[in-house]
């Protein structure tokens, strides 16, 4: 029996609805999973809306940076092995990233950098490596996203942009700050490198298949072409432009679809951003987190990775980037986020929550006094553009009795 007050969890349904018939979401779609059970699932609206198609439980759906938590445990299951340690330099594994450097105090081009220190894996993991991402603010990010390095889907593979990368400056010394960036994209590549596979073959044999994630790929899974989703934004412009303030008078906007979309034959294997899944693909991989690792990984090595291993909380170490949850009373761990307080995070939930999102409003959360996990599926870009996650967390911790 879930402890979950019945009238209560049904609010979720009337929730949904009012995003989709305000025309903010197209569709979504929610599961929560109490001990292992089963305790609700919805799904409303239309995942494509062009041709009136409804939203389904087996919808295909971008992930985007809820790729990011597979690719941290793919990395710490081969540092179980005693393949690789975390506090390695990255440049043990992708050379270019031999004599760094990093921007210097008020820098106003890339040419005013000082020499620093190779960040580490443990750093790239936990987004304290001094990488940025091409929609953060900045001159690095913007060299980024001239330079189209954000590892999306398209002909480049993941090696090539990977050492491109190199090529720019630091935007902070290593260890010394928190922001958002590709650094679990670099781990895929040092994932790539160890293993001798490319990191969706890794995926494949080493997690994948265990767990019966048929449907989780970097492409499109032959045959499930018509359960694609389009995905919208609200945007006037590029659907990943954070720093926009243009709004479109029309709120779904189609920004990708199946007739268009990179994802039918891309070579980019984005350890950060790249996977395709469905809710309940997806459901696997999280209670896999939850119940302890299913033999793929210790649950000694989950504990370590859902522990706080920022110094304090993320605010702490004064970010300026896009980030996908509160920063005030949030740590940051092995992949995911993880509440330190719930009342200066603002948001009801449990010490210890893990969670995190990706760039279409998909999310989840994995709550260990309860016992609980949430997923959250729709497509629209931006994830800044609604408090959908604050608001469905706080729904599900009403609902617990």
């Amino acid at each position: 029996m879930t402890g979950f007050d019945e009238a209560r969890l049904s609010r979720i349904k009337g929730w949904m609805q009012g995003y989709v018939d305000t025309r903010r979401f197209a569709g979504c779609a929610s599961l929560i999973t109490q001990n292992g059970v089963e305790a609700f699932y919805h799904d409303c609206g239309l995942r494509d809306v062009e041709n009136a198609v409804p939203w389904s439980r087996d919808t295909l759906a971008r992930i985007y940076s809820m790729t990011k938590p597979v690719t941290s445990v793919a990395m710490m299951m081969l540092v179980e092995r005693g393949l690789v340690h975390l506090d390695a330099p990255v440049s043990d594994f992708i050379p270019e990233f031999s004599d760094m450097r990093c921007l210097r105090e008020g820098a106003r081009d890339l040419s005013q950098t000082e020499p620093c220190a190779t960040p580490t894996l443990h750093q790239l993991l936990t987004h304290t490596s001094g990488v940025s991402y091409g929609f953060n603010p900045g001159i690095v990010p913007q060299a980024m996203a001239e330079q189209k390095l954000d590892f999306w889907p398209g002909s480049k593979t993941l090696a090539e942009v990977a050492t491109a990368i190199a090529d720019l400056p630091l935007v902070f010394r290593p260890g010394t700050r928190w922001e958002y960036s590709v650094g679990i994209d670099l781990i895929g590549r040092v994932i790539e490198v160890i293993s001798g596979k490319t990191l969706e073959a890794f995926f494949i044999d080493e997690i994948f298949v265990s767990l019966g994630m048929n449907e989780t790929r970097f492409t499109i899974p032959k045959g499930t072409e018509q359960r694609f989703a389009s995905m919208y934004t609200p945007l006037a412009g590029n659907s990943f432009d954070l720093n926009a303030v243009e709004k479109s008078a029309e709120s779904l906007n189609l920004a990708d679809s199946l007739e268009n979309t990179p994802f039918k034959s891309t070579k980019m294997n984005s350890g950060g951003g790249g996977l395709l899944s469905t809710i309940d693909d997806y459901r696997r991989f999280v209670e896999m987190l939850r119940s302890g690792g299913q033999g793929l990984i210790s649950p000694h090595t989950l504990h370590f990775m859902m522990r706080n291993h920022l110094a304090g909380d993320i605010a702490d170490m004064g970010p300026s980037s896009f980030a996908e949850q509160p920063m005030q009373g949030m740590g940051f761990g092995i992949g995911g986020a993880v509440v330190l307080d719930p009342a200066r995070a603002r948001v009801p939930g449990s010490v210890g929550d893990f969670s995190w999102g990706g760039m279409a409003s998909t999310f989840f959360w994995i709550d260990p006094v309860h016992q609980l996990s949430a997923i959250f599926f729709t497509q629209l870009s931006p994830s800044s553009s609604y408090p959908s996650r604050s608001e469905m967390k706080a729904l599900v911790q009403g609902a617990l009795t």
